[in-house]
């Protein structure tokens, strides 16, 4: 029978499961909803798809959210905390990129199901049939 679970390759459970595997699969379902917990906050998740496109400035972060510095910079510090985002000091400057490759992939499936559409530059958008 053709499923979703059976396309998607997920586990099939049964009750003959270790109890090891088990607790393995646990785990990662906690980390899976620490991540999604995270990532529920607008803001936050605004930042993260802006993040996808490369490394930004908390300056440059200010400018397109049109939020102040310190509203900015608590929730980087949020997603820092979470280990979504890392920052680096060049100067006065601070710049953050996301942190790894779940992250990425994840905020990666969002920002073209949601984000690259409204983010493409106005040249790069199809002209409306006339």
């Amino acid at each position: 029978m053709d499923t979703p679970a059976n396309r998607m390759n997920f586990p099939v459970l049964n009750k003959d499961i270790e109890p090891a595997e088990f607790d393995a699969l646990v785990e990662q379902a906690r980390k899976a909803s620490d991540l999604l917990k995270a990532l529920s906050h607008e803001v936050r998740l605004l930042i993260l798809c802006l993040l996808s496109e490369g490394e930004k400035s908390v300056s440059e972060l200010e400018d397109v959210l049109s939020m102040p510095q310190a509203a900015v910079s608590q929730q980087l510090a949020r997603l820092r905390l979470e280990g979504l985002v890392k920052s680096r000091r060049e100067g006065r400057m601070i710049y953050y990129s996301l942190e790894n490759k779940e992250v990425s992939s994840i905020i990666s499936t969002l920002y073209e199901l949601f984000c690259r559409e409204v983010r493409q530059p106005a040249e790069d958008m199809p002209l409306a049939a006339e």
